[in-house]
């Protein structure tokens, strides 16, 4: 870096044969190889080959996304009657944290290994008011690969009651990163309702049924088969059905021409799905060129602009209790048989 700083690169591999790098810096997952129908290898993640990617500016390729993922509207949220205002970096919003969260931070890195696998844990200490947040916040993201599943931990500790939203910025192409779109991609959401966006893609504050609107993916469906209906892509979050806390199925997806399936599952009360609408080839990376609709995301999240809606479900952190969501991405090849959850 140049500050002199040094970012690692940590590569696992599972029994099963998958390969994961992840950096230190961003807490990143930088490249993740996993088989198609015919065992043949391929990394279905869009990342750089090397730091000075990941140091320029980018659409948050990988990055651990915090301390808020998503939209602040206005950068400015109150609590006990103090507004706090925040770094402003999406026009008058703040969006992932603002323009140095997490993503573009140097995490500590240690090698862990217990009961649930062996990962790599980083670390990161966010003092009080960076980037306009109240309080000194102890953040730690888990990487774990067991067997077929990538299993993200996200962890937070503070001092201060103070929102927090952590995720991972994922950009998957199951074909393989950088061969072609992902418009044949077939989707399936648990979710039987979304929350609507305006033009500036802030959240209205309603909870609509996805029923009979280009949204419904409670049937498997293509990407491309409505995405003209939502142009300029999906970026949306859905309401995963119930049961937050718990680790249940959000979401499932299959490409056909390879067989490779990733299922998501989650703690959390919404998933972000994005079909890298504004990847315009400007960004290029270990695949190549990364062109509109090369990657989609599934954010596992809260609600975007939460601090806003009281009836969404709170993103606010406490001394008392420490902030501990889970995501697991499992990836599956072939034809198996999988049966909804």
């Amino acid at each position: 870096m140049a500050d002199g700083r040094t970012a690692d690169v940590y590569t696992l591999t599972s029994s099963s044969g998958l390969i994961a790098k992840v950096t230190s810096y961003g807490a990143t997952l930088t490249e993740l190889h996993t088989p198609d129908r015919a065992g043949k290898m391929a990394d279905i993640v869009l990342g750089f080959a090397n730091l000075s990617g990941y140091l320029a500016k980018h659409p948050h390729l990988g990055t651990t996304v915090g301390r808020v993922a998503n939209r602040i509207a206005g950068g400015i949220f109150y609590l006990d009657d103090v507004a706090y205002k925040l770094t402003a970096n999406d026009g008058p919003n703040t969006i992932h944290g603002g323009p140095q969260g997490f993503g573009s931070r140097l995490w500590n890195a240690e090698i862990c290994d217990d009961q649930r696998g062996c990962g790599v844990a980083f670390s990161y200490f966010s003092p009080d008011m960076e980037e306009g947040f109240p309080g000194n916040v102890q953040a730690k993201v888990v990487y774990r690969l067991v067997e077929r599943d990538l299993i993200i931990e996200f962890h937070a500790a503070t001092d201060k009651t103070t929102p927090i939203n952590m995720t991972n910025h994922a950009y998957f192409n199951l074909r393989g990163a950088g061969q072609g779109d992902i418009l044949g991609h077939e989707v399936f959401i648990a979710a039987d309702f979304y929350t609507p966006s305006d033009n500036t893609l802030l959240p209205t504050g309603e909870i609509l049924r996805v029923q009979g609107t280009p949204l419904d993916f409670t049937k498997p469906a293509t990407i491309g088969s409505r995405i003209a209906k939502v142009a300029p892509g999906y970026d949306h979050n859905f309401v995963v059905r119930p049961q937050p806390h718990h680790l249940r199925l959000a979401a499932r997806v299959k490409e056909p021409q390879t067989g490779r399936v990733m299922e998501v599952r989650t703690t959390q009360p919404g998933i972000q799905f994005y079909t890298g609408n504004f990847l315009d080839g400007s960004v290029h990376g270990i695949g190549g060129a990364y062109l509109k609709h090369y990657g989609f995301c599934l954010e596992t999240q809260h609600f975007a602009d939460s601090v806003h809606h009281s009836h969404f479900p709170s993103i606010l952190v406490y001394p008392e209790r420490a902030y501990h969501e889970v995501a697991v991405y499992r990836f599956l090849s072939g034809d198996e048989d999988l049966q909804q959850q």
